[in-house]
């Protein structure tokens, strides 16, 4: 897994990203309520607004960390917001994103990374 500055997680599968948000931010949001997913079949720019997340706490946006295009969505998340507090890092995932370069990956945090930014 790869992790952002925005903690977002990252698992590359193929040509295939999943994103989710970290354990850290969903603690952070506290109990999710509704999650606004992307479309499929859309093309996006790394840093795009993609999906939206609202909790009892504030709404924060879902950035693409990466450019290409939305293949699948969970569609889960918008049936069980709850998911995102209950397994961030498993079922929660936000959607996929198919990629022409895996190597953009390289530029995102380890897991120890990440950790050690969080504090």
């Amino acid at each position: 897994m790869k992790f952002t500055k925005e903690h977002e997680w990252l698992r590359l599968d193929g040509d295939l990203v999943t994103v989710g948000i970290t354990e850290h931010a969903a603690e952070a949001l506290g109990d999710v309520v509704f999650v606004e997913l992307p479309e499929t079949e859309t093309q996006v720019a790394a840093g795009d607004e993609v999906s939206v997340i609202e909790s009892v706490k504030a709404a924060s946006d879902i950035l693409a960390p990466v450019e290409g295009e939305i293949v699948e969505v969970n569609t889960a998340l918008a049936d069980n917001p709850g998911l995102v507090n209950e397994d961030p890092l498993g079922a929660a995932w936000f959607f996929r994103i198919r990629i022409a370069d895996s190597s953009v990956l390289d530029a995102f945090m380890s897991e120890d990374e990440y950790k050690e930014m969080i504090g």
